[in-house]
């Protein structure tokens, strides 16, 4: 719809009716100006015409005629003089798209992937606050299906409850080049019910993103997660392999504090200490890492083969029950029967924690993915990226591994 634009006209003479002489003292009262109109008459304000609306700007993306756009395109609107009313997505030969404005207005989001080497039109309606309304239509053709793309996996699984640490963690195999990062980030979507606000973190090598809150997520909250990377083109010439989702909940807050002077662990449950269990950490040679590591996944009983440790000390095959892991380097939690007289007394393990049997199952019967877990005073400082380590660092350093800015006063 073209612009429409109103042609204004408006002749108004001032006035102002000057006394012929001054009044003498005590005589009548001052005559006072009046603002009359060309007739001669006294103007009636209410029919004074209203300055002409200005005309409102709105610019709409893709372009008319667009070809080979990717299927993870979002329809983009420019608006000045009003604010965008309505925007509608159809397929050629097909139906509506569902989709959603992000929160500043930028642009309208796809609730899905578009679809392969299609044409789709969108016409968005912009309204003044006059009323006015303006209308543009756009029709685009969406590419090929890339043949070179990224993988990707999202550790969130629908209709599964976690620990309150539990972050949002996204992995990408490439890692995404940091030119790529603030663009990646821009289609990684976080809701909490209550609302909580968050913040997105890459680890240094772009492999994986973690998302979590200033705080543990509340006990109850509703997390519902979109990665919406299908198709997004990164600068090395790969595209976003597949759109994920998933919809989780937040359970009992239940967490678990080693400290190695002590060579305890204390087990606290919504708040309140309900056990103290002996332990015993890595040895010198292979000492545990200390920080704070949520359970990452747990399997009942498994088989720990280090045959391929390079040191001939560290070789071992050996059947384990009850094991919760905490880093990617093969830290754990489990049950060690043969250190029962070493726990609470000295470290002995290759660096996972160790308790007794007993312990071991009845952690196990408690705990959830996602449930914190904080290691104090080893000799080794738990690396980033080594596990889900989004709470390894205070708000103020977490918040710096964003790739987008985050606001000064979310934490507070």
């Amino acid at each position: 719809m073209g612009r429409s634009t109103r042609n204004w006209a408006m002749i108004v003479a001032l006035a102002v009716a000057t006394p012929l002489g001054m009044a003498a003292c005590g005589g009548g009262a001052e005559e006072k100006p009046q603002f009359v109109g060309g007739n001669g008459a006294a103007a009636d304000p209410s029919t004074t015409p209203a300055p002409p609306a200005e005309p409102i700007d709105l610019t709409v993306t893709p372009s008319d005629g667009a070809k080979k756009q990717p299927v993870s395109v979002e329809i983009g609107t420019r608006v000045k003089g009003g604010t965008i009313d309505d925007v509608t997505l159809t397929l050629a030969g097909g139906g509506a798209v569902k989709g959603a404005m992000r929160p500043d207005g930028s642009s309208w989001v796809p609730a899905a992937p578009l679809k392969y080497a299609k044409t789709y039109t969108a016409q968005v309606t912009a309204t003044s606050p006059s009323g006015q309304t303006e209308t543009r239509t756009t029709s685009f053709t969406t590419m090929a299906k890339p043949k070179s793309t990224i993988g990707s996996g999202l550790y969130l699984f629908d209709d599964k409850t976690y620990g309150v640490a539990m972050p949002v963690v996204v992995e990408f195999s490439p890692g995404i080049p940091k030119k790529d990062r603030a663009k990646v980030q821009q289609r990684m979507f976080v809701e909490s019910d209550p609302p909580q606000p968050g913040a997105w973190h890459w680890v240094s090598n772009g492999t994986q993103a973690y998302y979590r809150a200033p705080e543990y997520w509340q006990p109850g909250t509703k997390l519902s997660v979109r990665i919406g990377l299908e198709g997004i083109p990164l600068s090395n010439g790969r595209y976003g392999n597949v759109d994920r989702s998933a919809t989780a909940k937040i359970g009992s807050r239940f967490e678990m504090k080693v400290d190695n002077r002590t060579k305890k662990m204390t087990v606290l449950e919504d708040g309140k200490l309900v056990r103290t269990i002996p332990v015993s950490l890595g040895k010198k040679s292979t000492p545990s890492s200390s920080g704070t590591m949520v359970v990452m996944e747990k399997k009942e009983s498994t088989v720990f083969d280090t045959r391929d440790d390079p040191d001939p000390a560290n070789r071992y095959v050996t059947d384990i029950d009850f094991a919760q892991r905490l880093t990617w380097g093969g830290e754990y939690i489990h049950a060690a029967p043969w250190s029962v007289g070493d726990q609470g007394r000295r470290n002995v393990s290759h660096g996972c924690v160790n308790v007794s049997t007993a312990h071991a199952r009845w952690l196990f019967e408690k705990t959830k993915t996602g449930d914190p877990v904080t290691v104090s005073g080893t000799e080794r400082k738990l690396a980033a990226g080594n596990g889900w380590t989004a709470w390894n660092l205070p708000w103020k350093e977490y918040v710096k591994g964003s790739a987008l800015p985050v606001p000064a006063d979310l934490g507070t």
